[in-house]
């Protein structure tokens, strides 16, 4: 049971076949000959396939090798003159160490603003942080990859354009998973992978508004691909697989997101039923459809995924794997360390069935009561 959407989804057959066409085809987009126009026709195909999910121009859209180069491009970018960055304590890592390199040493040029209890950054004390201090770049994710927690970026938006700041998002986990239209939220930047809505690994975008006042500042040098701002010869079979993952997600988006939200609600309310004390994180905030972060008291995550291997799930984040440190998006959320290392993230998608959701219900709770007894048994020999 594939539980773990916010980490990888699985490859959309939109995308397997739109991949596979262009693997086989010969050519450089960047060549005149036939094949290098066939190459750089999948490429353009790709980015209005994109700009339709997202409702901006095409030639707004900067292909990369995911949300990791996207993101650290449009810091980067962005930060054009020496003065303060906002962000938060929740973001992923991608955003929080490109800000705390760009504002070095000095202690007045970031701010990570705390959340509360359910993930949500306090929207007017963050309005009322850039009026008071100013800023040059506002970063926060439109949605977390942990707990799926969702930002209302509009008056944050307002707010930071009306001080002269830039705003870059995040969208990683909500791109492809709910509605979004770049003509309405006036953000500067986004960026996104497209391996988080069924597209392939190593292949993303950064959306960089028509018109916004940046220099061009590339991580790679070297060509002027992608109108300069992205050095090196295109992915053209990861970019034509994003494109069909796109227009796929664009087609389906309504009824999976539906269909996902009452899969993540059973899961949750099994859970919550069978299981007393259990606890899920952000429940009262406003979420993704497949997301749910749950803490089991007295069950480390580690044991509980170890004792239920058909169930693929994540103890936090998947990108900081390994990590000797517990989650630094649960602890900002008030959660103790134990708590922390006692929570399983299960995401879901277009491909969970309701079938391997009460499978996986099953298998969670025979896990965590396995794991508990255990731990009762260690402490209370």
């Amino acid at each position: 049971m594939y539980l773990d959407y916010n980490a990888t989804a699985p490859l959309r057959p939109e995308a397997l076949k739109a991949t596979y066409d262009a693997l086989q085809a010969v050519g450089n987009a960047s060549s005149i000959h036939h094949h290098g126009r066939d190459a750089a026709s999948r490429v353009d195909l790709a980015r209005r396939q994109l700009a339709d999910l997202l409702k901006c121009s095409p030639g707004e859209l900067i292909f990369t090798s995911g949300a990791t180069e996207a993101n650290n491009l449009a810091l980067q970018a962005a930060y054009v003159q020496r003065g303060l960055i906002i962000t938060s304590a929740v973001e992923h890592p991608a955003v929080l160490e490109t800000a705390r390199a760009l504002s070095g040493e000095a202690s007045d040029a970031l701010i990570t603003l705390p959340v509360d209890s359910e993930g949500q950054i306090d929207t007017d004390w963050l309005m009322a942080t850039v009026r008071q201090h100013g800023a040059v770049l506002v970063s926060i994710m439109l949605a977390n990859n942990e707990t799926g927690v969702i930002t209302d970026l509009a008056p944050i938006v307002e707010a930071a354009h009306a001080v002269g700041a830039l705003v870059h998002t995040d969208a990683t986990q909500y791109v492809g998973r709910l509605p979004l239209d770049l003509a309405a939220l006036d953000v500067d930047l986004l960026s996104l992978s497209a391996h988080k809505f069924g597209g392939p690994q190593g292949v993303g975008a950064l959306f960089l508004r028509r018109g916004t006042p940046l220099p061009q500042r590339p991580l790679v040098y070297g060509g002027g691909h992608e109108r300069g701002w992205r050095a090196g010869t295109l992915n053209v079979p990861g970019i034509a697989g994003l494109g069909a993952a796109a227009e796929a997600a664009h087609q389906q988006l309504n009824n999976e997101a539906s269909r996902v939200t009452k899969l993540r609600d059973l899961l949750e309310e099994e859970l919550l039923a069978q299981l007393p004390g259990i606890h899920i994180n952000g429940a009262r905030a406003p979420r993704l459809p497949g997301v749910s972060s749950i803490t089991f008291p007295g069950a480390p995550a580690d044991a509980v995924l170890s004792s239920m291997p058909d169930v693929a799930a994540s103890d936090g984040s998947a990108c900081s794997a390994g990590a000797p440190s517990p989650s630094h998006v649960l602890l900002a959320m008030g959660l103790s360390r134990e708590a922390a290392d006692s929570t399983i993230r299960f995401s879901l998608g277009y491909a969970t069935t309701e079938q391997e959701m009460r499978r996986a219900i099953d298998a969670t709770v025979r896990a965590v009561t396995h794991v508990q007894a255990l731990m009762d048994a260690t402490s209370n020999p």
